[in-house]
């Protein structure tokens, strides 16, 4: 940093400011994750530990119904 960015730094402070709106993101750069595919949160992939939670989690959905 030079010494006029860091005098204005301390002078006015740093704005941060968001992505531009109306740039989609590209589908390299999203994270491609497998928690939100319907297979993995009800358990039908076959993990016994998907398969608990997707149990707790009908338990506590109808819990007050």
């Amino acid at each position: 940093m030079t010494s006029d960015n860091l005098d204005e730094v301390m002078l006015n402070g740093i704005t941060f400011r968001g992505a531009p709106k109306g740039q989609p993101r590209s589908e390299q750069e999203r994270v491609k994750t497998k928690a939100r595919k319907k297979a993995y949160a009800t358990g039908a992939h076959g993990s016994g530990a998907a398969k608990k939670k997707a149990d707790i989690r009908r338990a506590r959905a109808n819990r007050h119904k």
